[in-house]
């Protein structure tokens, strides 16, 4: 509708800037006497390109076509900014019926302070399930979270990341491995761990699978489990999730996205 509303006045204002000099309005000669009392238009039309009458100048006109084509784009890109906040909130209302990230989380961080849900509502959280025991692909994962906080930090206006670890195996991971664990990695990163049943519960509620392999001679073992990066929005909403192909740029342009198309859904 804004673009036939524009397209009209351009016709129009082309049509007016025509009856000074314009070839297209000389067909109007003849016609011109169905006008009663219109002795001007008339004059006007009869004229035609050799007139004496001035007609709106090259300038005008480029003015007047620059004038409408920031109208035109204007509109486009408010219909586009609309339509992406549209579906933010249609994929969060998807997320919400889904249930993936509503539960809450009762558990003990590195420094043994017990953490809940609650204590990270209104930050953005990246939140990766893993075990300090795991050879390559965790630490991997966790630079990959480290990396992207870190470029996220340095955009002045965006505002902090908070990286959180949680266990799958929290009968290796107690709160001293954990603390040693985190220092490897960005200095904002908060270890999670807890009883087996906690741990159990905050993975059920990311729908989170794992389970802990057989065991070497040397009483050792490995936890499959899923290998994903989890992006929580301030209403403490899971909003995205990155798998291993996604790099730490591709993780930020994501991050960076959802900040901008973000509407707070719960009052203070």
């Amino acid at each position: 509708m804004y673009l036939l509303y524009t397209l009209v006045a351009y016709q129009h204002i082309t049509f007016l800037a025509g009856l000074g000099g314009s070839h297209a309005v000389t067909l109007g000669v003849g016609s011109c006497q169905g006008f009663s009392g219109s002795d001007e238009l008339a004059e006007a039309f009869s004229r035609g390109p050799t007139g004496s009458s001035p007609g709106i100048g090259l300038r005008t006109r480029l003015g007047v076509t620059a004038l409408i084509g920031a109208g035109v784009l204007g509109g486009w890109w408010y219909v586009r900014l609309e339509k992406e906040r549209r579906s933010q909130l249609q994929r969060m209302e998807q997320l919400r019926q889904a249930a993936v990230g509503h539960g809450d989380f009762h558990l003990l961080d590195h420094t043994g302070r017990r953490r809940t849900k609650r204590d990270f509502l209104g930050q953005w959280v990246l939140l990766y399930f893993g075990f300090t025991h795991c050879p390559d692909i965790c630490p991997d994962e966790l630079e990959k979270v480290s990396d992207v906080v870190r470029a996220l930090d340095a955009e002045a206006g965006l505002p902090r990341v908070q990286p959180l670890f949680v266990t799958v195996d929290p009968e290796r991971d107690d709160v001293a491995a954990m603390e040693r664990y985190v220092r490897d990695f960005h200095p904002r990163l908060i270890g999670l761990t807890g009883t087996p049943e906690e741990v159990k519960e905050a993975g059920r509620s990311y729908r989170v699978y794992y389970s802990a392999g057989p065991k070497d001679e040397d009483n050792d073992y490995i936890v499959d489990h899923t290998v994903l990066v989890y992006l929580v929005n301030p209403d403490g909403l899971f909003l995205d999730y990155y798998n291993r192909t996604k790099d730490d740029k591709q993780i930020a342009d994501s991050i960076r996205k959802h900040m901008k198309t973000y509407v707070k859904l719960f009052p203070d």
